[in-house]
């Protein structure tokens, strides 16, 4: 009998995940990049800013870009994890928000080698932790010993119930990315109005609601949980948050009540996913009969 050849993991830096249990579980991660006050960095642990800072700066008034990778920037990634002989299966952040998941999929057709090391994109369409929790079960899949095309087949066949929930504070960043209008970000300022969006099935952020107050926003993410899980068991909830911990712990706690839910991971938004969501961000990540 064939022994099953193992599979590396790979996924972009904007899953926002701790860089502690990225390495506990050998899952190599290519960065975006992102530029602020005429300085750029790789979106990545330890050669990033803070999240403290970053956020800082852009209350006090900085406008950050980022970049997305590049064709060659992914074969550079991809190259030494293929010639060392293992298969890659790569989450790819969501494709209606970046071109990174197409710059993956083009290095992967130049790099896989018929009858050797293949290299598989999934595109998540994720964003954010909720990247971060499909690539929790991925981790599972290749630990439980299960092949490439089975980790694969999962990942698309579940995508979907992966759902994402969250509200923002300042709707300016949202007018930046072109999520709302001019008038609507300055009207919904000054009546303390925040937006209740989620991740579609398209992978676009789509706004759901508009409620007056950040309670009642908050209070939102956890009432459309309620109604989305429907049969799905959730075994760790993911929270990501834009420097407000204390609102991502109300949340948490909330679910907690409410769910019966104990196991959460609460992880900052990093810059460029932070760069079109702005401080004061909360996420909600969790399995859920359709997004």
């Amino acid at each position: 009998m064939a022994e099953t050849r193992k599979f590396i993991l790979t996924v972009d830096s904007t899953c926002d995940m701790p860089e502690a249990l990225l390495q506990e579980h050998d899952v190599p991660v290519i960065s975006m990049s992102y530029t602020l006050d005429g300085e750029t960095y790789p979106d990545s642990e330890g050669h990033s800013l803070a999240p403290k800072e970053f956020y800082d700066r852009v209350r006090a008034g900085s406008m950050p870009m980022t970049a997305q990778v590049t064709s060659e920037q992914a074969k550079d990634f991809f190259r030494p994890l293929v010639e060392s002989g293992s298969d890659v299966l790569h989450i790819a952040f969501s494709s209606a928000l970046s071109g990174s998941c197409a710059s993956a999929m083009y290095a992967a057709q130049e790099l896989s080698q018929a009858g050797g090391p293949q290299i598989r994109v999934v595109d998540s369409l994720c964003a954010s932790m909720g990247e971060g929790l499909l690539l929790h079960y991925a981790v599972q899949l290749r630990d439980e010993g299960k092949t490439l095309e089975e980790a694969v087949q999962w990942l698309e066949d579940n995508k979907l119930h992966l759902c994402h929930n969250f509200t923002v504070d300042d709707l300016k960043h949202l007018h930046r990315g072109g999520r709302v209008s001019r008038t609507s970000a300055i009207v919904g300022t000054l009546l303390g109005i925040k937006p209740v969006l989620h991740v579609d099935d398209a992978g676009r952020l789509i706004p759901l609601s508009k409620v007056r107050g950040r309670r009642a926003a908050l209070d939102t993410l956890v009432s459309n949980m309620q109604m989305q899980v429907g049969r799905f068991v959730n075994e760790v909830v993911y929270i990501s948050h834009g420097d407000c911990l204390a609102d991502a712990e109300y949340v948490r706690d909330q679910v907690r009540e409410k769910l019966g839910i104990k196991k959460f991971l609460l992880n900052p938004i990093g810059p460029v996913i932070g760069t079109h969501s702005g401080p004061g961000t909360v996420a909600l990540f969790f399995l859920g009969e359709k997004r």
